[in-house]
């Protein structure tokens, strides 16, 4: 990546007591925003930056890395199909019992991450009339920020917000829509009013890409284009139930990213292929170190996290899939014989440990611990856990597609997505004839399994208002006995994050909320 500008980057919540710091901003060098923006070179410089913001380290904690983060502790660890095995000093994140903390810096993280990304796009946005440059190179650095503007709302109205089915038709409380540079009190808008907005960043974005004629850089992944305005469409309007535009967006965002091949699959999803349409970028040059993604997921990390915590797919979800599928050979599956003499955690030190360091030496670090249904589909480029990762892919968009085109009643069509997506993984694959709820279910079961560990989780079952199940080994399942629970959609205030105390305690227009 290039070198970076960051603009109007929020303060520190939660690094200061302090009211009054929390939205403040200090332009570079003492030279105000519209002067550093006054060029479309230096604009593209800018939207660098807001790509470095999604892996950069946080709150001087490890684990808080930007996406990543997004992806591991909102979207996986309190979800219904991945499991950090052992990992109990993570039950209250694993388990969900921070969401109505409002105190808690679990709270607080995504909304002073996104509206950091936000307030950086928005100096873009707001000063995009007065740049110098040619009307292309303007109008493509103005649509990339609308398109993070809209990616970071709708990612904080999943979090912040209601499931749209729980909405009142988008009637209930939404977000903070910070679309101007004030950093004065401003009002909760309503889950209606911003997808409204989502959808017209959107519409604009999409507008200025066009005009623009220009596209990224070919391996510039890391930052947005049209696809990726498509897919951020798309993924609005599935949360929304919006099935019409779900369908539209998603088959136009995976237009020219053609899904990767088994052998792309089986990499380590650590490197770009043809089908990320949109990811973050992080390489050797640049590490985070301990604070990288794959240094808590990679299954060959060198991180303590990585060795003494491997992830593992619920036992639950594998079972349903078939065993001519090749993705189930990126998951350590015991044979009865092994899981017996595993521990009530599904730890091994006989049988199936043996097995992973014959079959997976190559994927696993040398003195990490092995445990049942363990994964080796997300591994490190470099060490400790360093590598790159995709926010959007093809697949997703199949599966959006499908299952809009189910609630369109467009069920051959639904039965057709789902065969494409999946044949080449599974070469005993027959196109489904279910109808019906049987085949919504198959449809988000192929999409838990192939998005697996990818950070959708959680946020489908929310969306979805399908209660959590995890069963412990003596249950039959495959899960610690301290996560083994079943969540309800009705609890833990509809699976909805309260609003930090920085922001209430800040933004005088919000009455704010107490903890349940």
């Amino acid at each position: 990546m290039k070198k970076y500008i960051f603009f109007l980057s929020i303060a520190a919540l939660g690094f200061s007591a302090c009211e009054k710091d929390y939205l403040e901003t200090e332009p570079q060098a003492e030279v105000s925003t519209a002067t550093i923006v006054g060029s479309a070179d230096n604009a593209e410089l800018a939207i660098n930056g807001i790509c470095r913001l999604m892996t950069k380290q946080y709150l001087h904690s490890q684990g808080y890395n930007g996406e990543g983060t997004i992806k591991l502790y909102y979207g996986n660890y309190p979800g219904n199909d991945t499991q950090k095995c052992n990992n109990t000093g993570f039950l209250n994140t694993i388990n969900g019992t921070y969401h109505t903390s409002k105190t808690s810096t679990q709270v607080t993280f995504p909304w002073y991450y996104y509206y950091k990304l936000v307030s950086n796009a928005n100096a873009v946005i707001c000063n995009s009339e007065n740049m110098s440059g040619t009307a292309a190179d303007i109008a493509f650095v103005k649509a990339q920020a609308l398109t993070f503007r809209a990616f970071c709302f709708e990612q904080l109205a999943q979090l912040y917000g209601y499931r749209w089915s729980d909405s009142n038709n988008g009637a209930t409380e939404g977000i903070v829509l910070r679309i101007d540079q004030s950093t004065g009190d401003y009002p909760r808008a309503t889950l209606g009013q911003t997808y409204e907005q989502i959808y017209s960043d959107l519409d604009e974005a999409i507008t200025l890409f066009k005009q623009s004629g220009k596209d990224r850089g070919s391996d510039e992944f890391y930052k947005p284009n049209i696809n990726c305005a498509y897919a951020v469409y798309a993924r609005a309007a599935q949360n929304r139930e919006d099935w019409a535009n779900a369908a539209k967006y998603a088959a136009l965002a995976r237009e020219g990213y053609p899904l990767m091949s088994n052998s792309d699959y089986f990499a380590g999803w650590n490197t770009p292929n043809s089908e990320w349409i949109w990811g973050v970028y992080e390489g050797q040059e640049q590490t985070l170190y301990y604070y990288s993604l794959y240094a808590y997921c990679g299954s060959n990390g060198s991180s303590g996290n990585c060795r003494q915590y491997p992830m593992a797919i619920s036992k639950d979800l594998l079972v349903q899939i078939p065993e001519s599928d090749v993705r189930r050979q990126l998951f350590l599956i015991p044979t009865d014989d092994e899981l017996a003499e595993c521990n009530a955690a599904g730890r091994s030190t006989k049988k199936l440990y043996k097995r992973a360091f014959a079959d997976y030496a190559e994927y696993i670090y040398s003195t990490s611990l092995i445990y049942a249904y363990m994964q080796f589909k997300f591994r490190a480029a470099f060490m400790p856990g360093g590598g790159s990762f995709p926010i959007f892919r093809t697949a997703e968009m199949y599966y959006t597609e499908a299952e809009a085109d189910y609630h369109l009643n467009k069920i051959s069509e639904a039965q057709q997505l789902l065969y494409e997506v999946n044949k080449e993984r599974d070469p005993e694959l027959v196109k489904t004839t279910k109808t019906g709820q049987d085949l919504l279910d198959e449809i988000r079961l192929y999409r838990r399994f192939d998005l697996w560990g990818e950070g959708y989780d959680w946020f489908d079952y929310k969306r979805w208002g399908l209660p959590i199940v995890r069963r412990s080994y003596a249950e039959g399942g495959s899960w610690h006995s301290s996560f083994a629970k079943t969540i309800q959609p009705a609890d833990l205030n509809k699976w909805t994050w309260v609003l930090p105390q920085y922001e209430t305690d800040y933004n005088k227009a919000i009455d704010g909320q107490s903890e349940d």
